[in-house]
């Protein structure tokens, strides 16, 4: 107990000296585009953590995260379009997408949970259908497929500010959903993903359980949603798209399922990926479809890291840790025998 105590304790430092570096690197660098694209890692690796919150820790397989995202981004996006951008309202228009998250996250796991794996994926990624259509069909509040360009407070027009805004709410997340599934909550969820039917022998109500996670995760992807529209200043019905959700999938699984650092690693590699196939587009134009060339390597990513980067380093630490330990016990009694 105590070595995992300490286990714990490093790992937590390390994590801090990471942040802290993150912290000070606006100050370092001048490039807006290096920034931006660092700020789109920070608001991907929280909606990764929330998809992974599902996939890695409970086992849920969805292709409809994405509407959560969209509604975090939608929320925000249509209480500044209405209102001044102000503080207030950006405070109001979190709440919103806070609580209608929520809500259709919750309405959404007592339909759905009930359901097979597959299924319960295949109704998802209709459920986020549904609020694509809605959203490119209500253009007199959503603007349809062009979407609108809103004004954000003066606070955020300040890039600096929102870098350090960005990599907080980031740091926040990952120390508290690192809580949550350390929790005997999080014990559960992840028996469930081990073995459902044994864990609700066991007197669990499996379905309350699957439901807690399915709202914390929408609420955490909806904050990256309000993240995401204030870096971008506009939004259109792409938010709502099966993409962003394929995206999370992707970053989750490269990263490593169930580690929650490794969507961070993940959405990482996918967005300097992304930027930096892009630019190579004028040297070849196969370059111009990156994401094939992406395809290739999350494969061998797959094939040869089945654990993800973060979930293959971790086991090859508790490896070490074990050798480690077997060859102290065997000195040990080496010296006994002596």
């Amino acid at each position: 107990m105590q070595q995992l105590r300490l286990n714990f304790e490093k790992s937590t430092w390390i994590y801090l000296v990471i942040a802290s570096l993150l912290f000070i690197l606006p100050f370092m660098m001048s490039g807006r585009s290096i920034m931006f694209l660092v700020m789109q890692i920070f608001i991907f690796g929280i909606f990764a953590m929330s998809y992974d919150l599902l996939l890695g820790y409970t086992g849920i397989v969805s292709f409809g995260h994405a509407m959560f995202f969209g509604i975090g981004a939608y929320s925000i996006a249509i209480v500044f379009d209405l209102n001044e951008p102000t503080m207030f309202y950006l405070i109001v228009g979190v709440l919103i997408a806070v609580l209608l998250a929520a809500i259709v996250s919750f309405v959404v796991g007592i339909l759905t949970l009930r359901l097979k794996s597959h299924f319960y994926a295949m109704l998802t990624l209709a459920l986020a259908g549904l609020f694509l259509v809605a959203a490119e069909k209500w253009r007199s509040v959503t603007g349809g497929a062009d979407g609108f360009t809103i004004s954000v407070p003066e606070f955020f027009k300040d890039r600096t500010n929102l870098y350090l805004v960005c990599l907080i709410v980031m740091v926040l997340f990952f120390f508290g959903l690192r809580r949550f599934t350390n929790s005997p909550l999080g014990r559960v969820l992840m028996a469930i993903r081990e073995n459902e039917g044994r864990t609700e022998s066991l007197g669990y109500k499996v379905l309350h359980y699957k439901v807690i996670v399915s709202v914390v995760s929408g609420v955490v992807a909806s904050i990256a949603g309000v993240l995401y529209m204030l870096s971008l200043r506009f939004v259109d019905t792409s938010v709502f798209a099966t993409e962003v959700t394929l995206d999370a999938l992707l970053m989750t699984i490269i990263g490593g399922v169930g580690t929650l650092v490794g969507p961070i690693i993940g959405a990482a590699l996918i967005e300097f990926a992304h930027h930096w196939l892009s630019d190579l587009s004028d040297v070849h134009w196969i370059f111009e479809r990156w994401i094939i060339l992406f395809g290739a390597v999350y494969i061998l990513a797959v094939i040869f890291f089945p654990k993800g980067i973060a979930g293959t380093i971790q086991e090859l630490y508790r490896k070490k840790r074990k050798k480690r330990q077997d060859n102290k016990e065997i000195k040990s009694e080496d010296k006994m025998a002596g």
